[in-house]
């Protein structure tokens, strides 16, 4: 009977794991004595970093995805979400995109579920915050914040018009900072085609409860960044948090009440519900496991990427661990289809060492910050270094072709701002959008296996 395999999400951990695993293993594979079966609820993986870019029509939805089709070509692509698993009896629940619920045996499992938007329990933040986490998320926002300045361009009343002009970003780490960026160069452009707006009006607020902006890129590179966004008009609020959202407005912490009718929420992530279900030791909400990405105690059960604590070899602190960037979790994904190999023919596990290479940020146009091998870069040079780390990163040439052309259609066509009209019904939330409620709990798993 052939050794399964299951590596659970297609992000940069899951894919890279089971493109590892399908070279190393290609024989296996063929003659059938080895099954990899790779479990997503999505026919492609996420390029993450270049999302802020979708919401702002730089590059298309399309240009940000890996086809799964043509990335994957011996694993067996089973389309859902593995809502449960039972590491004692090695079996996995996975909710199928039809809705219905299989049981998934497994002899060895790679856990790669990734994270969702971390929230607070802060009055309101549930009902009212736009989240930007997946690529349901930027179409979205996109669509609603063009149609704020619509509806603001045909607005009668001077506090409604005021309202939907005034844009808040909390979180100001990568994501919120490259949002907010990039979304104000939108509004930016937009406003040539709404003549009874005055520019002026247009705010966009940056806010985060931390005394410095992107503390992880050096004091002074987060400052060149600051001052960048603020010779801009983006508004930063440093030392700051939400107290209060509602539908028409947003509480600051400092007791300031600013009339809004747009707050996206980027102030971290949390690991994926699924990890915290397992009924193992969690540090900082992520699953402990050692250096070589093996849940202790649980031989065969490997877990990486932003869901895994794992140990950063580099640093001297013993209790450090990576940071749950992109950079770490493809590099994670080869070390991890590597050990699942060598549990498979009895040798030795490795060790995951990597030394970070360096992180850029895009702030839209020729202007980016980046610290790439220790070097210090901003405005085009540092807009070079980030595009060119991006184009590295993905992983087909064909979606590297697609990101090229839409930079150079934007370059020179601009934006014809349209919206889709997504969801545009309703206001969808940060747990409708991420599926944050639909895993199963720890006793769940266990009664139904009893």
């Amino acid at each position: 009977m052939a050794e399964r395999i299951v590596v659970v999400g297609a992000g940069f951990a899951g894919l890279e794991t089971v493109k590892r695993l399908e070279k190393v293993l290609r024989h296996e594979m063929a003659d059938g004595s080895v099954e990899v079966v790779l479990v997503a609820p999505n026919d492609y993986m996420l390029y993450l970093p270049l999302l802020p870019q979708v919401a702002a029509g730089v590059i298309t939805a399309q240009s940000v995805t890996v086809p799964l089709p043509r990335a994957v070509k011996r694993a067996h692509r089973l389309p859902g979400t593995v809502v449960g698993v039972d590491l004692e009896r090695k079996n996995c629940v996975v909710r199928k995109i039809s809705g219905d619920e299989v049981d998934l045996p497994f002899d060895r499992i790679v856990l790669a579920p990734g994270s969702v938007t971390r929230q607070f329990d802060i009055p309101g933040l549930e009902d009212h915050a736009l989240g930007m986490k997946n690529l349901a998320q930027a179409a979205y926002l996109r669509d609603h914040v063009l149609a704020q300045l619509e509806l603001a361009n045909a607005a009668t009343d001077d506090e409604e018009r005021a309202a939907r002009c005034r844009f808040v970003v909390v979180g100001g780490g990568y994501a919120g900072t490259e949002t907010a960026a990039c979304l104000q160069l939108l509004t930016e452009s937009a406003l040539k085609r709404f003549p009874r707006l005055d520019p002026g009006m247009v705010r966009w607020t940056l806010v985060d409860i931390a005394p410095r902006l992107m503390p992880e890129l050096g004091k002074r590179l987060g400052e060149q960044a600051l001052d960048l966004l603020r010779r801009r008009g983006v508004e930063i609020k440093l030392e700051t948090g939400v107290k209060d959202v509602t539908d028409e407005a947003v509480t600051f912490s400092d007791g300031e009440v600013v009339a809004c009718r747009t707050l996206v929420w980027t102030a971290g992530v949390t690991s994926s519900p699924l990890v915290k279900n397992l009924g193992v030791e969690l540090n900082r909400g992520r699953v402990r496991v050692g250096a070589d990405l093996q849940i202790e105690g649980h031989p065969g059960v490997f877990a990486l990427g932003d869901c895994a604590a794992v140990p950063d070899l580099t640093q001297d602190d013993a209790d450090a661990i990576c940071p749950p960037t992109a950079q770490h979790a493809s590099r994670m994904a080869t070390t991890a289809a590597d050990n699942v190999v060598a549990s498979l023919r009895g040798e030795p596990l490795t060790q995951y060492k990597h030394h970070d290479l360096g992180l850029v940020v895009d702030l839209g146009g020729t202007q980016a910050v980046a610290h790439p091998l220790n070097l210090e870069l901003k405005g085009a040079p540092a807009q070079a270094v980030t595009r060119g780390y991006h184009l590295f990163a993905l992983p087909l040439m064909r979606t590297r072709a697609r990101v090229v052309a839409n930079w150079i259609l934007h370059l020179f066509g601009g934006d014809d701002f349209i919206r889709i009209g997504f969801l545009s019904d309703r206001k969808a939330t940060v747990d409708e959008f991420e599926g944050t409620q639909s895993y199963l709990s720890h006793d769940e798993i266990r009664a139904r296996a009893s």
